[in-house]
């Protein structure tokens, strides 16, 4: 299909880089899809007050837990970055 025909080695390793790590990003939300159904009311999370289909549960989260989430996602990127990064 010719992607890559323009990219450089130094492009091709970092698009192979992004690849595995959203592939990882999304084998993890495929997962917890599954967890959230079966454990659903039995949950020591939240005190199991989160009910209901797994897609309705991302509302059913207190807001604080985002931001910790965020903040722990962020800081592992910015030391993914600056351990990984080489100019090209």
């Amino acid at each position: 299909l010719g992607f890559a025909e323009k990219a450089t080695p130094a492009t091709l390793q970092r698009y192979r880089e992004a690849e595995l790590a959203h592939g990882r990003v999304s084998m993890l939300a495929v997962i917890g899809f599954l967890v959230g159904e079966k454990v659903e009311g039995s949950s020591f999370l939240f005190d199991a007050s989160i009910s209901g289909p797994a897609i309705t549960h991302i509302t059913q989260v207190p807001d604080g837990f985002w931001a910790v989430i965020i903040a722990f996602v962020g800081a592992y990127e910015a030391s993914r970055a600056e351990a990984g990064w080489v100019d090209p």
